[in-house]
């Protein structure tokens, strides 16, 4: 049976009023003011939660508040997340159930991913749907009914290649082309603008919701136009820091967690060759997908998350698995004798699943699947957190 916490902090949402102005009522009302804004400060750093150094110095109350919930999440197991979870499923989609809480894992459990994956490939040329499909309006409004409902956001931008015009796996080459000073530069800055405009959108009773922003992964494979031997780890490096500096500085978007995710690391891999830096750099990830070989996918996974483990606490930063999978599930009690003895007690903040396209291309069961009974025992594992269970951890 899962054990849960619960640790409430006092929300500094009150506003001061001085009705008729004199010195003792105005000495009275700035003291409080001055008690109000002390607490308001440090209420957020307290129960052995440390000011974290985040990329962004004028970061939302919300971001912050997420950054502390992803920080006790890790402290009593971790997030389960999926990949467009609420958008589509295997023979459904969210347009068929507009008024339906729906999606997959509701279907087996009862209960959402406490973590929402979404992709805004296709943002940047202005179109309707992103690359999968799922028109924008509609991720708008999941990604704001997944907050109001307690969910955690992170999206990732599969962007097309701005130099040749092809998708993100077309590797000419085209970092150098935009950067500053290259042959694209105004149409990648157009993109980002695109891009800024949406996350701007992205609101609840006025306030943006925090995103974690997961651009650029997978950089030491080959498959992206931004990864190994399409670019080098200084133009990498480059990209990411004017990325940043454009979406912090120019668009002023400050509800953004910056997460760095390589792809499984063979042997002749460094995890830091193509890290941006601390001061851009939010939270630490990890990609490793099971081809069907578990022992492979089991001695990747520990021997990788404990290295990232390791690098994340000499630097004081969160770190999760950004995305992992084995294609349709086919392996017996995958999630309980393959995943989840490879990630207990790892210290992760989260774990994301990719997306259920169609019987033929899914990470997660579905009904009748052959690991629905799997899935039921991996749900109730002390560990593992779903979307009902972290609303229990509160900032």
């Amino acid at each position: 049976m899962k054990t849960k916490i619960s640790i409430n902090y006092k929300n500094d949402s009150s506003f001061l009023r001085i009705p008729h102005f004199n010195a003792f009522s105005f000495k009275k009302s700035l003291t409080a003011l001055l008690i109000l804004l002390v607490f308001s400060c440090q209420s957020i750093y307290t129960g052995g939660y440390k000011k974290p150094s985040l990329v962004d110095k004028k970061i939302s109350r919300q971001t912050k508040l997420l950054r502390k919930k992803l920080f006790l999440i890790s402290k009593k197991g971790f997030a389960i997340g999926h990949q467009d979870c609420t958008s589509y499923g295997i023979g459904w989609k969210k347009s068929d159930y507009p008024d339906t809480n729906k999606s997959d894992v509701f279907d087996m459990v009862e209960d959402n991913p406490s973590v929402y994956g979404f992709d805004i490939g296709k943002i940047e040329h202005g179109q309707d749907s992103n690359i999968d499909g799922v028109p924008f309006n509609l991720m708008r409004n999941l990604i704001i009914d997944a907050h109001k409902n307690g969910g955690i956001i992170t999206v990732s931008w599969h962007l097309d290649n701005p130099t040749s015009g092809g998708d993100s796996w077309d590797t000419i080459p085209t970092v150098s082309n935009i950067l500053k000073g290259g042959k694209y530069r105004a149409k990648y800055e157009s993109w980002i603008e695109r891009a800024a405009t949406f996350f701007k959108s992205l609101k609840l009773e006025n306030k943006e919701i925090p995103i974690i922003f997961r651009p650029f992964h997978e950089m030491n494979g080959s498959w992206f136009w931004w990864g190994d031997g399409h670019c080098t780890t200084t133009e990498y490096k480059l990209l990411w820091h004017q990325t940043v500096k454009l979406l912090r500085d120019k668009h002023k978007l400050h509800n953004i967690l910056y997460t760095y995710s390589p792809n499984k690391l063979n042997p002749e891999d460094n995890y830091m060759d193509y890290y941006p830096g601390d001061e851009y750099v939010d939270i630490l990830g990890l990609d490793i997908y099971d081809f069907n070989d578990k022992e492979d996918y089991m001695n990747s996974v520990v021997k990788d998350l404990a290295l990232v483990k390791s690098i994340a606490t000499q630097k004081e930063k969160l770190y999760a698995f950004t995305e992992t999978g084995l294609e349709k599930v086919t392996t017996k009690n995958w999630f309980t004798e393959v995943l989840y003895p490879s990630i207990k007690d790892s210290g992760i903040s989260w774990v994301l699943f990719w997306r259920n396209k169609d019987t033929t291309h899914h990470y997660m069961p579905y009904k009748k699947h052959i690991n629905v009974m799997d899935f039921k025992k991996f749900e109730k594992l002390p560990q593992t957190l779903f979307l009902r269970d972290i609303k229990n951890i509160n900032n």
